[in-house]
């Protein structure tokens, strides 16, 4: 039976009356916070819950609209391979821009009205002059990163909109996240401009306590930004992943947000505020458009949702000043990119689409498989025989005992190879389970072990 395409039939009125309560709860949230000075992580959970519920109606609704105007495609890993929308990680994109925009006057209403102990609006922290109003006393510096934050989320989902129309090649578009920083990191240069970092113990007495990279830091903020897209778009292929391992990674940052607040005045709280307030609206959108993209999917996201959400992770990691942790969180995309780079870069072929391969008589995903045309080269042979030993690869040999397939280099591919065919769900489940685990490793490593490797962490230094 072919599985139908979301439409608006498909919210039933029980989850409109939810949705309707959801709704009226968060506009009473926001109401409550906006009148008790701000309260912007109240009014930030309040969003969370309009993105929400603005994500779960848009989607069915949007849905056969992005189907007529080409936005559609075929789900490999089904009996009948049904054609569903597409790219409705937009959908999510622009929520959750539009929720950004409207959230912009809750972080620094304590600075435009300040109250009398009394409680009335009395008290203006402004003056006027000639040239018109200026406030005292304003965080214009976070401002603009709010700003430039915003704006080079923006450029991004454009990018992966224009992806998902002309399917940019790899080579092309590994770049573009750079391109989109870019507004970031000239506010970053100008209200910071921070370019020094921490030396490792063990190699402070070559290279001191601290060291000024200079360029080089920006290099390597452009290099976060680009890493955070790639890595979502590259570990992509079946229901639900792209949203899952995306909403796992903003928990664990979440986590370790709050781990800093939790502890009043200290120097970073500020930074990991910044932090939850794009995550929150994050997280409802994401939680909305996988009820719709978990197996059996209803909606693709798109490379869009891939950006977007990837080039997210990078932005309050780098204004978020935790850069380092954000790649300890990454790790098994980091892993999943590096375990791929025989295929990226020519040394095993590399097919248009390395996705497992859907089996419709057990109905179970297994291995995909690369074929060689021609024998591989005798090092790269040895190199697949020495990941075979080390069960990270699957080959297939001809009565000579010459390699003729491998299994493509993806995670999910490996996944399979270790724990053999599985269910689709089962398999994103899996992977979302390790994410999990990984990024709670992550973080010990981070906070725990610190202190092997530098002086102090600033966390536990702190506490």
């Amino acid at each position: 039976m072919t599985l139908l395409p979301a439409t608006r039939t498909d919210i039933s009125t029980k989850e409109y009356l939810a949705l309707f309560t959801l709704t009226s709860g968060c506009t009473a949230i926001i109401i409550a916070a906006f009148r008790s000075h701000g309260e912007p992580i109240v009014a930030s959970l309040g969003f969370s819950g309009f993105a929400f519920a603005a994500t779960y109606c848009l989607i069915p609704w949007l849905g056969d609209a992005f189907k007529r105007v080409g936005f559609k495609g075929k789900d490999m890993a089904k009996t009948h391979r049904p054609e569903i929308p597409e790219t409705m990680g937009a959908v999510c994109a622009v929520v959750y821009i539009m929720c950004m925009f409207l959230f912009i006057p809750f972080p620094f209403y304590e600075y435009l009205v300040q109250t009398s102990g009394g409680g009335n609006r009395d008290v203006e922290v402004e003056v006027h002059s000639g040239f018109g109003r200026t406030l005292h006393r304003f965080p214009h510096n976070k401002l603009g990163e709010y700003l430039s934050a915003v704006l080079s989320l923006q450029s991004m989902v454009f990018l992966g909109v224009a992806d998902d129309l002309f399917d940019i090649r790899w080579r092309h578009k590994i770049l573009l996240p750079a391109i989109a920083a870019i507004p970031m990191l000239v506010v970053y240069y100008v209200d910071f401009g921070v370019t020094i970092i921490t030396i490792p113990t063990m190699l402070q007495p070559y290279l001191g306590n601290l060291l000024n990279l200079g360029w080089l830091y920006y290099a390597y903020m452009a290099f976060v930004a680009i890493l955070g897209p790639n890595a979502i778009n590259i570990l992509a292929g079946i229901n639900g992943i792209e949203v899952g391992q995306s909403i796992v990674i903003a928990l664990m940052i979440i986590f370790n947000d709050c781990l800093y607040i939790s502890q009043p005045g200290h120097p970073a709280m500020n930074s990991h505020l910044f932090s939850l307030y794009f995550l929150l609206p994050f997280l409802g959108v994401s939680l909305a458009l996988l009820r719709y993209n978990w197996f059996p999917a209803k909606v693709f996201v798109g490379d869009t949702y891939c950006y977007f959400a990837g080039f997210l992770f990078s932005v309050v990691g780098i204004l978020g000043h935790f850069s380092k942790t954000l790649m300890l969180v990454l790790l098994p995309q980091i892993f999943n990119g590096a375990y791929s780079t025989p295929q990226l870069f020519g040394l095993v072929p590399c097919p248009r689409h390395r996705l497992p391969k859907f089996n419709a008589r057990t109905h179970l995903l297994e291995p995909s498989m690369a074929e060689f045309v021609q024998p591989p080269k005798q090092f790269v042979a040895a190199l697949l025989a020495t990941m075979e030993k080390c069960r990270l690869v699957m080959l297939r040999r001809d009565e000579e005992g010459v390699i003729k397939e491998c299994s493509n280099l993806t995670i999910l591919n490996l996944w399979l190879v270790w724990f053999g065919p599985m269910r689709e769900d089962t398999l994103a489940l899996g992977v979302m389970g390790f994410q999990l685990g990984m990024g709670l490793v992550a973080l010990g490593i981070r906070h725990g072990l610190a202190l092997t490797v530098y002086e102090y962490d600033n966390l536990i230094k702190w506490a």
